[in-house]
């Protein structure tokens, strides 16, 4: 007899009886049935309980250490990235550091080039002026005597210096192509330079291109220098040529002692040499601008010369003592050298006359005037109208008598007109 709730099943002809739970308590009986597969669920269930408690208590005893050890992990990582950021820091604070020395130093390099131009700006804008006048003024006549070349005692410019330039300043144009073509990356330039080897190149371009220009300056000094005593040379050997003497020290005569070169470089010296051999010239020009070399009448013919001819109004030989000029009736006079007027009005056979004390013991007279300009005592300058001419006096005509005396005695003008032909460029 089968007990109530159960049931017989048969596997294999074997008979699985369920698990049955009887709980008593008191009068009170209650039971129930524990199939296999819910003991199974129950099973499973504790033993995933038991796992997890296991690794749950195993995770509580271990995390300390992976906790620590995450930390320590992080900590050295965190320690290499500050490391490598402080090494990173000071190789940007030493190219820092470096771009700015370079870019000081390129700076000071600057600034002293640009002063350098300044000077020599400065120095063009002397220079500019008497290389301008030496171009347009006084260049020694082709038939004028050359003096043989004196010693020079002073230093001269070694070829290796540099060749001679004349200055044109430092175009910026020019400029930035240099550093165009040595900063750039041109075929010329090393491409593994850095950029201050290459600012290097640039300085050491332009160093050389402004001691290029300081050498021409100094050698075109020198060569104003040399031209200012050379024409001084030649305006006094055709003094000497009619016997004057002007008394200027050139300042490079019966001189003596130790040579002491001087640094071709040095501009101020150059200038005065320059200026000491400009102050000769001037003087010497100013002492000839007093000599009557210059033409009374410029254009007119000569009818005739100083010295023994016939006489126009008696027809024998007599004495011409100076030089007589064809010209129109009033045509104006002029003064052929500067100096003091002594005498004006009539004198004799000479009509109406002027005559002018150059110094030196040089007197001028104007003779056959028609009227006279100038009263005694003026001063007057070479080219000054000092009358018209007429036909006064002892004279056939309209002309001009044009007389030179030197220490009371009349001498040749033709002599004198003959030096101020030849000097007329060089005053």
């Amino acid at each position: 007899m089968s007990t109530p709730g159960f049931r017989q099943t048969s596997v294999f002809g074997k008979r699985s009886e369920p698990h049955t739970v009887i709980i008593a308590r008191g009068n009170s009986v209650r039971h129930f049935t524990i199939r296999p597969w819910v003991a199974a669920v129950a099973g499973s269930a504790l033993a995933a309980i038991a796992v997890g408690y296991l690794l749950a208590t195993t995770y509580l005893v271990l995390r300390d250490d992976l906790l620590g050890a995450t930390v320590a992990r992080q900590a050295r990582m965190q320690q290499a990235y500050e490391d490598r950021i402080s090494a990173l820091r000071a190789q940007v604070d030493r190219i820092t550091s470096r771009q700015l020395l370079d870019q000081q130093l390129m700076e000071n390099k600057v600034s002293e080039l640009l002063n350098r131009q300044a000077i020599l700006s400065a120095r063009n804008g002397i220079i500019s002026p008497l290389l301008q006048d030496a171009a347009n003024g006084a260049q020694l006549p082709p038939n004028a005597p050359v003096p043989k070349p004196r010693p020079d005692d002073r230093a001269m410019i070694s070829p290796e210096d540099g060749p001679e330039l004349s200055y044109a300043g430092i175009d910026p144009r020019t400029t930035g192509s240099i550093f165009s073509k040595i900063l750039g990356s041109g075929s010329g330039t090393d491409k593994s330079m850095s950029a201050a080897d290459r600012a290097d190149e640039v300085f050491v371009a332009i160093n050389k291109s402004l001691r290029s220009i300081e050498i021409g300056q100094v050698k075109k000094i020198r060569s104003l220098t040399e031209n200012a005593y050379q024409t001084a040379d030649v305006i006094t050997t055709e003094l000497g040529n009619i016997g004057m003497n002007v008394n200027v020290d050139f300042g490079r005569t019966a001189s003596g002692g130790p040579l002491i070169t001087v640094d071709p470089a040095k501009f101020d010296t150059e200038m005065g040499q320059l200026d000491e051999a400009l102050k000769v010239l001037e003087t010497i020009k100013a002492n000839v601008k007093m000599l009557p070399i210059a033409n009374p009448l410029p254009g007119s013919s000569v009818t005739s010369r100083f010295g023994m001819r016939r006489d126009p109004i008696l027809g024998s030989r007599a004495m011409h003592s100076g030089m007589d000029f064809r010209a129109p009736l009033g045509h104006p006079v002029r003064a052929t050298g500067a100096g003091t007027v002594i005498t004006t009005g009539w004198n004799g056979g000479y009509g109406r006359m002027v005559e002018i004390d150059h110094g030196h013991g040089i007197v001028t007279r104007y003779a056959h005037l028609k009227s006279i300009s100038v009263e005694e005592g003026e001063t007057v300058e070479a080219g000054t109208i000092v009358g018209k001419v007429g036909s006064s006096g002892r004279s056939t005509g309209p002309h001009l008598h044009y007389e030179i005396r030197r220490s009371g005695e009349p001498t040749n003008p033709s002599r004198f007109l003959s030096v101020g032909q030849k000097l007329a460029r060089l005053l």
